[in-house]
């Protein structure tokens, strides 16, 4: 059983994608972290410094001036949590994006290098002055 946990963990760089996930979750982390407290205030002074309290809502029972409260109160289309995820997604998406476009570049300017040719081994180098001797004579 143990072996084949083994193999299915080395198939297909699971461990590869495990971390990928790992980092993943820390980098979104910091991207939350940006959106929140650099972006968000920053497109926020044309209203108000808080982004994430916008909304529209729904109902006339809705009185509440904060997005928490007014969600208790009745339904409410919460706009501002959502301009700040697809914030949040354009970010990772980008830094992704720049990711890959450098992984394939180095994987081009690898590819694009001739290969070094192989010296032969001592055996043949020995083998051909022999032959080059004999044929001398």
């Amino acid at each position: 059983m143990l072996k084949e946990f083994k193999e299915f963990a080395m198939r297909g760089n699971v461990v590869d994608l495990a971390i990928g996930v790992i980092i993943g979750a820390a980098f979104s982390k910091i991207v939350d972290s940006l959106v929140k407290d650099l972006i968000m205030p920053l497109i926020g002074m044309f209203g108000s410094a808080d982004f994430s309290n916008y909304f529209i809502p729904l109902s006339k029972a809705v009185t509440a001036t904060n997005l928490v409260d007014a969600q208790k109160q009745g339904p409410v289309l919460a706009w501002g949590s959502f301009a700040t995820y697809v914030v949040n997604f354009l970010i990772v998406a980008f830094v992704l994006f720049m990711v890959v476009r450098a992984i394939n570049t180095l994987k081009k300017s690898e590819a694009a290098k001739p290969a070094e040719p192989v010296p032969p081994p001592k055996q043949e180098v020995l083998l051909s002055e022999i032959r080059d001797l004999l044929a001398k004579k």
